[in-house]
């Protein structure tokens, strides 16, 4: 974990709103010189803080498409089978999160696609590998109530 002050704080919290916001604006809503905001933020930036800056597309407002959450469960819990199925999900650009977690099932994933038929592929590509056996238990996501768009941070601190 990295030493983070107060300022880091600040500048974190405006940047995960705001990434494309000016160093100028950045440093008067953190009350800090220019020059030395910009060289906390390239310091965030070559510590790995920061990781990058994205733009968030309103998919609703270009295509069509469906959102399905994916709970997979392994048959097998090797070392190999959990790396091939891995290796799997990540050739498949439709998966765009995935997670490795504890309980009920293995992993869990989060593909976005254009249609319901093109989610079938994809399920039937993640149960069909010889190198794993899987069961898939998926929901289509209605309505997205609450997206991630930043970490409140002091809930963390």
């Amino acid at each position: 974990m990295k030493n983070l002050d107060r300022i880091d704080y600040k500048i974190l919290d405006v940047l995960q709103s705001h990434a494309r916001i000016t160093n100028q604006e950045l440093a008067s809503r953190i009350a800090l010189a220019p020059s030395s905001c910009l060289q906390r933020v390239r310091r965030l930036e070559e510590d790995g803080v920061i990781e990058g800056f994205h733009a968030r597309v309103n998919l609703y407002s270009i295509c069509r498409f469906v959102t399905c959450i994916a709970n997979v469960d392994l048959k097998n819990h090797s070392y190999q089978e959990m790396l091939a199925f891995v290796e799997v999900v990540k050739s498949i650009p439709e998966i765009v999160e995935y997670y490795t977690v504890s309980g009920q099932c293995d992993f869990i994933l989060k593909v976005i696609c254009r249609d319901m038929r093109s989610y079938l592929e994809i399920n039937d590509k993640l149960i069909s590998s010889p190198d794993y056996v899987a069961t898939i238990n998926t929901h289509v996501v209605l309505n997205e109530d609450k997206a991630f768009t930043k970490v409140n941070l002091d809930t963390l601190s």
